[in-house]
């Protein structure tokens, strides 16, 4: 199995404002569970710390094999997604790795 890590970095908010967008966010991402038949698993975390210098949001998720993280990839659910993220992301880390 492949373990898909995504850790986002959003662009200054304000709190209220930033806390707001990563509510919407994780719930985007979650609800992608069901609609991509290639997502096998998915968490999504907000770092408890808002102010924090670290990443804001963590999402994991599952696949079967690096062809099916592929195939997520340019799923038009995943990519509307994509697409809201890149309005609100700074900046991004991710790894994949067979687990």
């Amino acid at each position: 199995m492949i373990n898909h890590v995504v850790l986002f970095k959003l662009k200054p908010f304000a709190a209220e404002e930033k806390q707001t967008i990563l509510d919407e966010v994780k719930a985007l991402l979650e609800n992608l569970q069901g609609k991509i038949e290639e997502l096998k698993f998915i968490e999504v975390g907000i770092n408890y710390e808002l102010e924090g210098k670290s990443f804001d949001l963590a999402l994991i998720s599952h696949f079967n094999s690096i062809e099916e993280l592929d195939k997520y990839r340019v799923h038009p659910e995943h990519v509307k997604v994509t697409q809201r993220m890149a309005e609100v992301v700074e900046s991004r880390a991710a790894v994949d790795y067979i687990f």
